[in-house]
């Protein structure tokens, strides 16, 4: 080998060692942003972003160019391409909102406390019953119908609570009285419950459960007190009607407040049909519960509060469905973790009931199966699967309201769900619960009902 060329293989081995360090160094550097380059030019991006200067390459990384120095670090740092941040849960419940409700739902009971003694002989409380199922179909219906409106503004909401609102405590009040007659005190006690429960509807709906909580403090203090004070007929009846008066007063105030809203551009104009499905699932609800409770109302008043962990769970069932849907490569993969996150859910839904049946002497089988029964159903027109629902609870609320009419409800004794005169309610209420199970399954199991 001549001089020159030694020397010149002496000068490829320097620069070699020169640039082996610095390179590394600003591989180790940018690992972590090039790692997820899918193409040098990337890399090279990166490097115009930090500031290096053609000079800089030259003389400190030894490559002639931006280029060569990209292309090299492309081949020095792995491929590394992290997962996405998670995205923020947008069906994340309420916690004390979904507490607050369970409680609402039940409160307004404690009236019947109050009213207990000057309702007895007056032949007031079948018509309060039908009212009270008139009430709910109807609450249901609009509530769908009022959610709907919702999306296009408050306003719109607002006008047809302003209108539904009344016409539901009038047809109520209107069953009450073709049930039990003309008299006074069915006029009242109907009025008040009608008038009630069409305000509670409307605070519920716009999302005022604080307001309609301080409407029953009165109610449920003076009930609270009933152990140790006896109020009298008159304060009996004041602390009634002072909360049905304050509830549609608050009421009255909101609806205004919404109809003062600006109003929205015209949307699509949905008929009354949509809404016919909720109202027949709030009316097959209201007969099965009442078929259950009037035999064990303390059980009802249980199975009542737990709508609030009910819809705490039907969020929780729509967050972990999305999050199921992201983790989910194939269809049948989905399938099963759709069919875990539903047993998941229905089952701690489920289980606190059992200890409440037990305490309150109902029959926890039956408890657990209409409870089943009721939130599957809820989940499925929380989805907008409405029709098929009605096609499930009606048929079930009608068997088991045939099953135990007759010589109970004549007798005033009542009906006790999976006891007497009729053991088989609860059979009906299981099928009726794995037929929504399934259901929920195979419609809730599409990732289109997700998106």
């Amino acid at each position: 080998m001549s001089r020159r060329a030694a020397a010149h293989a002496l000068d490829s081995d320097t620069v070699t060692l020169r640039v082996a360090g610095p390179v590394d160094e600003l591989a180790a550097e940018l690992a972590d942003r090039a790692g997820s380059a899918v193409h040098p030019y990337e890399v090279a991006a990166l490097l115009e972003s930090e500031g290096l200067t053609g000079e800089q390459i030259r003389e400190r990384y030894g490559h002639p160019d931006l280029f060569s120095l990209a292309e090299d670090l492309y081949r020095r740092v792995p491929r590394a391409f992290p997962d996405p941040p998670a995205a923020p849960d947008a069906w994340a419940p309420d916690h004390v909102r979904c507490l607050l409700r369970g409680v609402l739902f039940a409160l307004p009971g404690l009236a019947y406390l109050l009213v207990a003694p000057l309702l007895r002989g007056t032949g007031a409380v079948p018509g309060l019953v039908v009212a009270g199922l008139v009430s709910w179909a109807w609450g249901q219906a609009l509530g769908h119908r009022t959610y709907a409106r919702l999306t296009l503004g408050r306003r719109e909401a607002g006008r047809t609570l302003l209108t539904g609102a009344p016409l539901g405590a009038l047809l109520a009040t209107a069953s009450a009285l073709a049930v039990a007659g003309p008299r006074t005190t069915v006029l009242w006690a109907a009025v008040a419950q009608s008038v009630y429960l069409a305000s509670a509807g409307v605070l519920l709906v716009l999302g005022r459960e604080r307001a309609l909580l301080a409407a029953l403090a009165p109610l449920a203090a003076g009930a609270a007190a009933l152990p140790w004070w006896e109020p009298g007929p008159l304060l009996r009846i004041a602390l009634v009607l002072g909360t049905v008066a304050a509830a549609a007063a608050v009421a009255a105030f909101t609806v205004t407040g919404a109809l003062r809203a600006a109003a929205a551009a015209d949307g699509p104009r949905t008929g009354y049909l949509p809404s016919l499905p909720y109202g027949l699932f709030g009316l097959s609800a209201g007969v099965l519960v009442l078929t259950a409770g009037a035999g064990h109302p303390l059980a009802v008043v249980a199975l009542t509060v737990s709508m609030g962990p009910a819809e705490w769970l039907l969020y929780r069932f729509r967050g972990l469905s999305v999050a199921a849907l992201r983790a989910s490569t194939t269809v049948r993969g989905f399938v099963l973790r759709t069919v875990r996150t539903l047993a998941l859910c229905l089952g701690g839904y489920l289980v606190p009931l059992v200890p409440a049946a037990l305490l309150t002497g109902a029959d926890p089988v039956g408890l657990v199966a209409l409870a089943a029964v009721l939130w599957t159903a809820l989940l499925l027109q929380a989805f907008g699967v409405a029709w098929p629902t009605a096609a499930i609870c009606l048929p079930a609320a009608a068997a088991v309201a045939a099953g135990t009419a007759g010589p109970a409800w004549s007798s005033g004794e009542g009906i006790a769900l999976g006891g007497s005169p009729w053991p088989y309610a609860w059979l009906v209420c299981t099928g009726a619960a794995a037929l929504l199970a399934v259901a929920a399954v195979r419609l809730l199991g599409r990732p289109s009902a997700h998106v």
